[in-house]
């Protein structure tokens, strides 16, 4: 499976990142795992994950504890306001975020990496 190359932007704290981490792993799949709270993701990386998920507001957690401690749920940014945040504040970022090459997904979708997966198999 050299097709996949996967990398997945999450927190130690999210239940979900460790479930995608677990996800692939359990499939002999390897991963590349980004700790947010210790290195953000690019603004490059940012604008080509916004790209393949419907933008930048689909990335910001705006149920996320963060996102309503810093006031940021009355102000409610949207726009390049909202891209620079998330360069600025990467644990704004709803986790996990799953990148291979140029697909990526965010929150956990199962049935998305299963296609990716599928879809490696059948280029082996």
């Amino acid at each position: 499976m050299g097709t996949l190359n996967i990398q997945i932007f999450g927190t130690k704290k999210c239940a979900d990142s460790r479930k995608t981490e677990r996800f692939f792993r359990e499939r002999n799949i390897k991963v590349q795992v980004i700790d947010l709270a210790q290195k953000g993701i690019s603004p490059g990386e940012l604008r080509s994950v916004a790209a393949r998920v419907g933008g930048s507001e689909t990335l910001i957690d705006r149920d996320g504890k963060r996102y309503v401690d810093k006031g940021l749920k009355y102000s409610a940014p949207t726009g390049p306001r909202v891209e620079q945040m998330l360069i600025d504040d990467p644990l704004l970022l709803r986790t996990p975020v799953v990148r291979n090459g140029k697909d990526a997904t965010v929150g956990y979708e199962v049935e998305v990496w299963q296609g990716w997966i599928e879809a490696s198999k059948k280029k082996d």
